[in-house]
């Protein structure tokens, strides 16, 4: 990867991660030309926040608050579109923070993978899924199979990390609209799928469950994920909501393979009008 090549599109919703957060950044700002935030009205932790907005004044970091979040997403990735920079990377920041402090190095090695394509989906390993809660597990089976099936390739595209050329996620911007919060993990592949992308698949170890880390002092280790996932399957109310997450990314994956018609692929235009 060559220097000042690839900017970080993140959304976050911080539940007690700052002080970890300030523990990477540094390491965050000399590996990404530019850091985009894309922070909810209405997060879990206002105060946390409020210091976050605080302490980032006059960085390198550019930190935006959406009216909804369900905008988190979509207004990454439209942010880090407006740069220059030739790559994006996508990420949800709680998954980001936990790869940086635990597997570092494959995290770096996943940076350069993201310019061997125009779209590249990161996905789980079978020993990071099984970090996550049955919930999540059984659920994303369905939603990973009905999108696996649309684009040809089986794949996680559930994991919170893309990788995106300055074209593909120009594309995006221009063939979406805000609003589908996770959805776009269906939409954004088939769509640029569709478009004529050259899409690219890796697994790493890095996207093991990050909730059990959260307003904790460090990243969760094996005992305490294991803890956290059982109390969340006990709970039915989290089975209702990650159902009601898998549906989403199906229905709208759907949606998109089924107006295709009405998106001419980038291959068949000239390429220099998404640049």
């Amino acid at each position: 990867m060559t220097p000042n090549s690839i900017v970080l599109a993140a959304t976050w919703n911080p539940r007690g991660e700052i002080d970890r957060f300030e523990r990477i950044l540094e390491h965050l700002q000399e590996t990404y030309e530019r850091i985009y935030i894309s922070l909810p009205a209405q997060p879990d932790d206002p105060v946390g926040q409020a210091a976050l907005l605080e302490r980032l004044k006059g960085s390198a970091v550019f930190c935006h608050i959406n009216p909804y979040w369900s905008w988190g997403r979509y207004m990454a990735l439209k942010l880090a579109s407006q740069s220059a920079s030739p790559w994006i990377h996508y990420a949800d920041m709680d998954r980001l923070i936990r790869w940086i402090e635990q597997r570092p190095d494959e995290w770096l090695r996943t940076l350069p993978v993201i310019q061997t394509c125009e779209y590249l989906v990161i996905g789980r390993t079978a020993q990071a899924y099984q970090t996550h809660p049955a919930a999540l597990v059984q659920t994303e089976a369905l939603s990973n199979a009905v999108i696996s099936h649309i684009v040809g390739t089986q794949m996680d595209v559930s994991a919170g990390s893309k990788g995106f050329c300055l074209a593909a996620a120009r594309y995006v911007i221009e063939h979406t609209t805000p609003g589908h919060a996770l959805g776009v993990d269906g939409e954004w592949t088939v769509l640029l799928k569709q478009a004529g992308f050259k899409m690219g698949y890796l697994e790493v170890d890095g996207l093991d469950w990050e909730s059990a880390d959260r307003y904790q002092a460090n990243a969760a280790d094996a005992l305490r994920q294991q803890q956290a996932a059982a109390a969340y399957d006990a709970d039915p109310a989290n089975w209702a909501r990650r159902t009601a997450v898998a549906a989403e990314i199906i229905r709208i994956g759907l949606e998109t393979a089924g107006r295709q018609e009405t998106v001419k692929p980038r291959s068949r235009r000239n390429p220099e009008e998404w640049l």
